[in-house]
């Protein structure tokens, strides 16, 4: 007996009148953050959820820190580029627990941030715990011979550090 052919969950979406809520993951992924234009909300782990609720798209967003002033920005860039493809009905609700830890940024969003000239958070919790600091690698040239010279830089999400290799100041991404 041949297998009976299931159609795609867009396809089914499709034909129930619901939204496709890949399309809609894919769209509102692409979304930049406005403090780091180079990174997707996708690529940092702000995106959380998107799901179908009570007539409407809910988009699910956690902010880097709890007082991120970019999130009133992010929900209305999402809200303009769903807009823009045609999904009406759409809620951005921001979740602030669980709490957004830079675990969820993705390695392309960690190669986004270094290539832009931010090193990016630290995997090395172990290093962390044994110098007492993040090990911070120097996004230009690659030296681990940094120092801390703010614990705020551009935006409270980054941190002010120097290479002592190549004397450049630099922001770091902070861990947490």
């Amino acid at each position: 007996m041949a297998a009976i052919p299931h159609p795609e969950p867009s396809a089914l979406a499709a034909a129930r009148g619901l939204p496709d809520l890949a399309e809609v993951r894919r769209i509102a992924g692409a979304v930049c953050d406005p403090e780091i234009p180079v990174l997707s909300i996708e690529d940092l782990g702000v995106l959380r959820d998107v799901r179908y609720s009570d007539g409407h798209i809910e988009i699910v967003i956690t902010p880097t820190y709890s007082g991120c002033p970019a999130m009133n920005m992010i929900a209305l860039e999402i809200e303009l580029a769903l807009a823009k493809a045609g999904f009406d009905h759409v809620k951005v609700v921001t979740v602030l627990s669980p709490a957004w830890t830079t675990d969820w940024m993705s390695e392309e969003g960690r190669a986004k941030l270094r290539d832009y000239g931010i090193a990016p958070p630290s995997r090395a919790a172990g290093r962390r715990a044994l110098f007492g600091r993040d090990e911070v690698a120097c996004p230009r040239c690659g030296s681990t011979s940094t120092s801390l010279l703010a614990e705020f830089g551009s935006t409270s999400c980054k941190a002010l550090w120097r290479c002592e290799a190549c004397r450049e100041p630099f922001d770091y991404f902070k861990c947490h």
